[in-house]
């Protein structure tokens, strides 16, 4: 049996200043049942996976059971106060420990671990939050990459990594849960980071995981459609996203005018927004003007209101990966960096790694062979129509698509891969529980429908898809492994079976003799 890939671990600080439990439950006026009034607190943690000695036990309702009812299971792990509601204190009654009573507990999970770690005003690194469908990872690496050569001491948690100080370690979610947020920022805070580059989903916004923290800056990238298993439409989803460029989450805000959503979400906004935009008839603040696509970087100008102008490239290929770029640096500016110091470090370029973003693995002399992360009909498009601007001969598109994951999106997919396209190879991505064949089924026909003469295969494993891929092309020529990116694993009925398609893809070439 292929052995289950373990999940990266929580991060936490080395050292926390011990929280009096009483001097916690007078800030957050809460009565505590069972007074003990020399505990301390030295975490916090709403989960028994990862509950350590001295935490503080958020009880919270679940899905199918009472957070509650693993309270033998926390005291046995060192737990030494509880907070909960109503129905958990019923369950509790006979608990050793001191318990705290509050209705609602997620609804205040953030500014408790906040208060546990000391993450408070005047206490903070600068925070910066980047949302949007596509870009938010490559802005927020992108930003932390340009404040490392303003000599910034950075942090970054984002889909694919966690940085603290040059530290990296593999992510688990693309927002951590609010207890793990504020966790690992005290971490960084420990190791001396200024400035922290966070990525922020909807679901994080939704599900409460920045709670208690206020970024100085919010950017916002686009949206597209993605996620509507979890909202109902483009308005729900955009209310989701809209819900960072509020007081309580920012101070304010640079957006991308360049879908309708940028200029929705700028008219929304409770706090001061800047706009950014590569098209000049939307009379954003700053243009982003594309100078040169290359394989391997994008050469761009950016201009400003106060006739600021700026000349980089970001090392890797497309127009919107100049967007992201932008974005970012304008960012810098909002948070109080000289625009002349910008332009002065990044003179050169911006020197940043983004693990799976169309990122070419294949060696000199091969096929271009690009792996990235993009699994939304938008991201396809963009990511096919930079990597056609860069490719003499033919492109060939390889994908799967998400199993127990938004299935309205998938015939939009096949559609625009099909339309980018000379060859198309379908294959598996993360199956999950779902039937990989019907997932692949889905995306053949709808692809056959749009363009019937298209050569299109339909493979499985990717294993196999990728040496197929790369029989079928030539020196330039290039392939677009869209889907797995960075990602080191597949979800196969549950488990994390170890996988790179950045591997695979290597290994293919060298087999075919490049």
């Amino acid at each position: 049996m292929t052995p289950k890939q373990s999940i990266p671990p929580i991060l936490r600080p080395d050292q926390v200043k011990p929280v009096s439990l009483q001097v916690f439950a007078e800030h957050f006026g809460l009565e505590i049942k069972d007074h003990v009034s020399t505990v301390e607190l030295t975490g916090i943690s709403m989960n028994t996976g990862d509950l350590r000695k001295g935490d503080l036990f958020v009880a919270m309702p679940g899905v199918k059971t009472h957070g509650a009812s693993f309270i033998a299971k926390a005291i046995e792990l060192g737990a030494v106060a509880v907070v909960t509601d109503s129905q958990g204190f019923e369950i509790l009654q006979d608990c050793v420990l001191p318990i705290l009573l509050l209705e609602n507990p997620r609804a205040h999970l953030g500014d408790l671990a906040a208060f546990v770690y000391g993450n408070t005003q005047g206490n903070m690194p600068t925070l910066f939050a980047t949302t949007g469908t596509n870009g938010k990872t490559s802005t927020t690496y992108l930003l932390e990459g340009i404040l490392r050569q303003l000599n910034r001491v950075t942090g970054l948690t984002s889909t694919a990594e966690r940085h603290i100080a040059g530290e990296v370690i593999v992510s688990r979610l693309t927002t951590p849960e609010s207890t793990e947020m504020h966790a690992l920022i005290a971490r960084m805070r420990e190791k001396g980071v200024t400035d922290v580059a966070i990525e922020v989903s909807a679901q994080a916004l939704t599900q409460l995981r920045v709670d208690g923290l206020v970024f100085d800056v919010a950017g916002f990238t686009n949206l597209s459609h993605d996620h509507f298993d979890d909202y109902d439409g483009f308005d729900d989803y955009l209310e989701a996203k809209a819900k960072l460029f509020t007081k309580a989450k920012s101070r304010c805000a640079v957006i991308c005018l360049d879908t309708e959503y940028g200029r929705r979400v700028a008219e929304l906004s409770e706090v001061p927004v800047t706009t950014v935009s590569m098209n000049p008839e939307n009379k954003a603040d700053w243009t982003v003007r594309v100078l040169a696509e290359l394989p391997d970087k994008t050469e761009f100008e950016l201009s400003g209101p106060n006739g600021e102008k700026l000349s980089s490239s970001v090392p890797i290929l497309g127009a919107h990966m100049a967007s992201n770029a932008g974005l970012a640096i304008v960012m810098a500016v909002q948070a109080g960096f000289l625009f002349d110091n910008i332009a002065k470090v990044l003179s050169g370029g911006i020197d940043a790694y983004l693990p799976g973003r169309t990122e070419l693995v294949s060696p000199q002399g091969a096929p271009n062979v690009y792996v990235d992360f993009g699994h939304s009909p938008d991201a396809f498009l963009n990511t096919l129509a930079a990597v056609r601007k860069v490719t003499t001969g033919k492109v060939l598109m390889l994908f799967g698509a998400d199993g127990d994951r938004d299935a309205s999106k998938r015939p939009e997919m096949a559609r625009v891969a099909a339309k980018g396209c000379d060859l198309l190879v379908i294959t598996d991505h993360h199956p999950r529980f779902e039937n990989p064949a019907s997932i692949r089924k889905t995306l053949v026909d709808e692809a056959r429908l749009f363009r019937p003469e298209l050569e299109i295969h339909e493979v499985s494993p990717p294993e196999a898809a990728i040496r197929l891929a790369v029989s079928l092309v030539q020196p330039g020529d290039a392939i677009l492994w869209a889907g797995p990116g960075h990602q080191d694993y597949r979800d196969i009925e549950g488990v994390r079976t170890p996988y790179s398609a950045r591997a695979e893809a290597r290994a293919a070439l060298k087999e075919a003799g490049y």
